[in-house]
């Protein structure tokens, strides 16, 4: 079985012991190809962001970054520009030959919430190797926003894979023949290309920039907050934007995407040469994304875009990252968008659930 493992391969790990919860794991957190991690009791403020590094643990290295330890049972505030680490209540006992990558949430990246899995022996973000036994842990630094969190939140997503499942170009060229993966010219070069929509068919609403100086957001408060009090409105009648050196805008794809069944995708940056910017910080696509029964209808896909440093002048149908598919080593028994919990499905510009819906 190669490929990316789907719902019911996750299930199968869990009553095995290869994925394990304190609390047990519940039916809520299993994704279509992905299970989310949940947030432990304790937070550790540190001095800055770390990775444990071969024959180092999580706890080693804390005792040399450690600021001090915050509760979180009663819910506890996250400081803006503050880092900190979290056990995560999951803990893997992975077999050779499958290797797991992490990612924020939807959610979590629109809310400029940098949140990154590390390990013992990890020498890389998000990255975990076959065979790896242990427990996991989430970096979290807010970038715009202090958020306030609980134990038992869902900020990161785990995937899993057996061998290399990653399309090459000429497959994704097949697929596009015969699925329709994107709407308009397919750009396909180490990836599928995606732009950036600052000409929307309707009105001159393009994207949020968020607001330096904002209230505290409570992670558990859906359809909530007046966007108003934390985002800027970004308009424009000449399909450009100038984008300021460390702010944070919430953009959208000029393209409608759509990820299979059979398939599961992951956004990457575009080549750093495009431009002085990041787009993406939540990655993840499901299979069943922007897919309908009658074929792929395709969803928009939802830019987070960090300006770095200088002033830079983004355009209508600039080419701002890629879509890596790959396989998935079974059909999932349940798609993204199908029957559960998808905040996502069939979107346009949209901030994270957290806002109350606004009209452009």
């Amino acid at each position: 079985m190669t490929g990316v493992l789907p719902n019911q391969a996750i299930s199968e790990m869990i009553s095995t012991g290869q994925i394990t919860g304190s609390p047990d794991i519940i039916a809520p957190q299993i994704q279509p190809a992905s299970l989310d991690l949940r947030l432990g009791n304790t937070a550790w403020r540190v001095r800055a962001s770390f990775l444990a590094g071969g024959d180092r643990r999580v706890t080693e290295r804390l005792g040399e970054f450690e600021m001090h330890q915050i509760d979180l049972t009663a819910g506890a505030v996250l400081e803006k520009g503050c880092v900190y680490v979290v056990p995560l209540m999951e803990s893997l006992d992975l077999p050779e030959g499958v290797t797991a990558v992490a990612n924020a949430k939807s959610s979590t990246g629109r809310l400029d919430l940098l949140t990154r899995v590390i390990t013992d022996n990890g020498t890389e973000f998000d990255r975990i190797p076959a065979g790896y036994t242990g427990p996991l842990y989430a970096e979290i630094c807010p970038r715009s926003f202090s958020v306030l969190v609980r134990p038992g939140m869902r900020l990161n997503q785990i995937r899993f894979r057996a061998g290399q499942s990653v399309l090459t170009d000429a497959e994704l060229v097949a697929l596009h023949q015969s699925d329709v993966l994107v709407s308009g010219t397919a750009m396909i070069s180490d990836g599928l290309g995606f732009s950036v929509d600052l000409r929307p068919e309707q009105g001159n609403l393009v994207g949020y920039r968020a607001k330096p100086h904002t209230g505290i957001v409570d992670l558990d408060r859906i359809g909530h907050y007046d966007p108003r009090d934390y985002w800027e409105e970004i308009r424009s009648d000449n399909g450009q934007i100038i984008l300021d050196p460390g702010a944070f805008y919430i953009l959208v794809s000029r393209e409608a995407v759509h990820i299979p069944p059979k398939y599961a995708a992951e956004m990457a940056p575009f080549l750093a040469m495009v431009g002085e910017f990041r787009v993406h910080y939540a990655g993840f696509f499901d299979p069943g994304f922007g897919h309908s029964a009658a074929g792929g209808a395709g969803s928009r896909g939802v830019l987070e875009v960090r300006c770095h440093e200088s002033p830079f002048v983004l355009e209508h149908g600039q080419v701002v990252g890629r879509l890596v598919y790959e396989h998935m080593a079974e059909v999932p028994t349940q798609l993204y968008g199908a029957g559960i919990a998808s905040n996502y499905q069939g979107q346009g510009l949209k901030l994270s659930k957290h806002f109350k819906s606004v009209s452009s």
